[in-house]
């Protein structure tokens, strides 16, 4: 399935399908873009593939995104058990996946290491380019501003998160960054996949430091 036809396929929640608005500033969408999913694609080739299909050989978008969602889950797990806040992401290409991460803010004094920027980043070694054409995020909680900006420089297709983030949630809650018309690039939103989950492992995570 083309990453159009996908997009056009989730239609079961909050998906705000997105094409990418032609850059007026120093890049050049309709070289640099295609260059760099030329460059991707011949990469991920080589990348050991995501299982996607069910019993009956055919897979729902919801349940592919559900799916994803799940290994998201595993590294916000990940996350808890080395005393992080439990937030974890994966990022997705052509049925591939290409980076994963879990929040690392302690563990490497680094403010900016949450759990999707890690993913970006170990996607964009994957493919060996920082621009990351087609390719879909998966949070388990809504990416703050300092995310959002990062996977707008990214180019990444679709973001797909969790739980909501009332304090910080820069995808749907406080802002809209990532369907903003007024930036160079747009993105495809899913709200709420698995929410429950996601959300219960914050809970449980706050409950156990304030007890």
């Amino acid at each position: 399935m083309t990453q159009e036809n996908r997009s056009r396929s989730r239609g079961y929640r909050d998906v705000v399908p997105s094409p990418t608005t032609p850059s007026e500033d120093y890049e050049s969408e309709g070289q640099r873009l295609d260059a760099s999913r030329r460059a991707i694609e011949d990469r991920v080739a080589m990348s050991a593939p995501m299982p996607m299909t069910n019993v009956a050989g055919v897979e729902t978008a919801e349940a592919e995104d559900e799916r994803c969602m799940g290994l998201a889950l595993e590294e916000a797990r990940r996350a808890e058990a080395g005393g992080e806040v439990p937030v974890g992401a994966v990022v997705v290409l052509d049925g591939r996946l290409i980076g994963r991460g879990h929040n690392r803010v302690i563990a490497t004094a680094d403010p900016t290491a949450h759990a999707e920027i890690v993913a970006l980043r170990e996607a964009a070694k994957t493919v060996g380019n920082y621009r990351l054409a087609g390719a879909e995020l998966f949070a388990t909680v809504e990416p703050c501003p300092m995310c959002c900006g990062a996977v707008l420089n990214a180019r990444v297709a679709r973001v797909v998160f969790g739980a909501a983030d009332p304090k910080a949630g820069a995808a749907r809650t406080l802002y809209r960054l990532l369907d903003d018309a007024r930036l160079n690039h747009q993105v495809a939103v899913v709200a709420g996949v698995r929410s429950v989950e996601c959300g219960a492992l914050l809970s449980e995570f706050f409950q156990k430091k304030r007890s």
